[in-house]
């Protein structure tokens, strides 16, 4: 699905009044892939596409009062909601959020130790998952790592997928998310190391992958 970033900030935004109703699905795969991701204490991570926040609670614990946590997403409303749920959890000092487009993120070249994004990859079109990624390549030091939680199209594609494939061509502002290959993107845009999970979804398949930032990548993306 191609939008302009204004009617996908107005969709989210609109989105955020039933933000959680798909959290219960979603739950198990985000665990696998912050258990994969082993995020250590005093560590600087960044969430692109955090919605309201669930996951940046569980990161914020992790990364301790010594670390930093900072939440991006392209919707004010959800950003305010996240930054509501913080207060509740008392980690808004170690948690940022910031209103920001992923795939132009306002952070400085080697500005965190890890990235994790969970059900958003699969949001952007398909010629900007590279830029998306690149991006996030750039703000992870050498070495840091990446973990990304999203519904997969690794073989073998059975059925279900393939039906879900076709209600998301035919309603794409309901179904927004679609089947990627997961680790076939990260290691095309410079990512190695990738460790994966396959995770039941609703009769779906999703995927937790972390990867690594190449230190050759980074060196040539430095050239």
């Amino acid at each position: 699905m191609t939008r302009s970033r204004e009617d996908a900030r107005r969709a989210y935004d609109r989105a955020s009044r039933w933000s959680g109703v798909e959290e219960p699905f979603e739950r198990r795969a985000k665990a696998i892939a912050l258990e994969l991701l082993r995020v250590q204490p005093g560590e600087r991570v960044l969430e692109p596409g955090c919605g309201t926040g669930v996951a940046l609670a569980d990161l914020g614990r992790a990364v301790g009062p010594s670390g930093r946590v900072v939440g991006l997403d392209l919707s004010p409303r959800m950003i305010d909601m996240a930054a509501a749920r913080l207060l509740g959890s008392g980690l808004a000092e170690r948690v940022e959020v910031v209103v920001g487009d992923a795939s132009a993120i306002p952070f400085d070249d080697a500005s965190f130790d890890a990235v994790f994004t969970s059900f958003t990859l699969e949001l952007f079109d398909t010629p900007e998952i590279p830029l998306v990624l690149a991006e996030c390549r750039r703000v992870l030091r050498p070495g840091g790592r990446i973990g990304v939680v999203s519904l997969s199209r690794a073989a073998p594609v059975r059925w279900p997928t393939r039906l879900y494939e076709r209600l998301h061509d035919r309603f794409p502002a309901m179904l927004d998310c679609r089947p990627i290959h997961v680790r076939l993107a990260l290691e095309a845009a410079g990512f190695e190391d990738a460790r994966s999970k396959a995770v039941p979804l609703w009769g779906l398949k999703a995927e937790a992958v972390v990867a690594v930032r190449s230190p050759a990548a980074a060196r040539a993306h430095s050239r």
